[in-house]
């Protein structure tokens, strides 16, 4: 992985938590389709592999979308594949509560400080308990939005696990 890649603009909170940690990373820029039917995740996917010059299965199952769900009323972050959904009562299991379920998004984006779709489990406005998929540590690198929609940031899953104090637990659920 090349050096720290910055995003136009000066980069997001995402990368410039990731600059103050001194993490290496690459920012990997593609055009968002406000039309597209996929996911945000599946869309980045795709563009992923485009952009990377290689199948789009290749990158699918390394590139991990942010969901916000309430455990126990609590606002908690939850990093799963793209390609699958993710499992609420393995959550709460993790986050050491007894029931979760999705967060209202306006309350997601606004204690996060991003918007849907751009969420980044790095940078939030109010740091969130985080729980990162298992799966995540087979990779040597792994995609997570850098803050914005078409911007995504790839770094070492240690990396992201240690820099949102996350705990790894199977939440994922395939598709």
């Amino acid at each position: 992985m090349a050096r720290k890649a910055k995003a136009a603009g000066g980069g997001t909170p995402a990368t410039v938590a990731l600059d103050r940690a001194g993490v290496a990373y690459s920012v990997h820029a593609y055009a968002h389709d406000a039309a597209s039917d996929l996911s945000y995740g599946l869309e980045a996917a795709a563009a992923l592999g485009a952009v990377l010059g290689v199948d789009p299965a290749e990158v699918e199952g390394r590139v991990f979308k942010t969901l916000v769900a309430e455990v126990d009323g609590a606002l908690t972050v939850a990093v799963v594949p793209v390609s699958g959904s993710l499992d609420l009562k393995a959550l709460a299991t993790a986050a050491g509560g007894k029931r979760a379920a999705m967060a209202d998004p306006a309350a997601a984006e606004r204690t996060t400080g991003y918007v849907r779709g751009g969420i980044s489990p790095l940078g939030q406005r109010k740091a969130l308990p985080t729980v990162v998929d298992a799966t995540a540590l087979a990779h040597p690198t792994v995609f997570v939005s850098a803050g914005k929609r078409g911007l995504e940031v790839e770094l070492a899953p240690a990396a992201l696990v240690e820099l949102t104090r996350a705990v790894t637990a199977p939440v994922g659920r395939p598709a």
